[in-house]
């Protein structure tokens, strides 16, 4: 079992990921119908506040800053923190592989990028 992380954009084909499928944004993803998205989860408590993510506003530059930020409101924020031990409840009870999905163009610079770094 690997935790990865996969853009709910890419497109539904031989290269799509398959296991148990967990939106992590705040967010829905513009565009992206509950059926075109065949997620089992959306954790959205566990993305980043909408103070951070406007802040970051996915500039690579500041991710150094955003991961570290992003980690302190994952301890310190209640809902975030209870989101994160259900996200490690989930994969602990996993018998494939875990697709964190997220919305983000960016996919090196990223919440989901960041979780992964925590899960393993």
């Amino acid at each position: 079992m690997s935790i990865k992380t996969q853009r709910i954009y890419d497109e539904k084909d031989d290269n799509q990921l398959s296991g148990l499928r967990i939106l992590v944004d705040r967010v829905w993803p513009r565009g992206i119908s509950k059926e075109q998205a065949n997620i089992d989860y959306w954790l959205k408590d566990i993305g980043p506040s909408s103070n951070l993510r406007k802040w970051f506003n996915h500039d690579a530059d500041k991710f150094f800053e955003f991961k570290s930020r992003y980690q302190k409101e994952l301890k310190n924020n209640k809902d975030q923190a209870e989101a994160f031990q259900k996200l490690n409840e989930l994969i602990s009870d996993a018998n494939d592989d875990v697709i964190l999905l997220f919305g983000a163009k960016d996919t090196e610079h990223n919440q989901a990028v960041v979780l992964q770094s925590l899960l393993k």
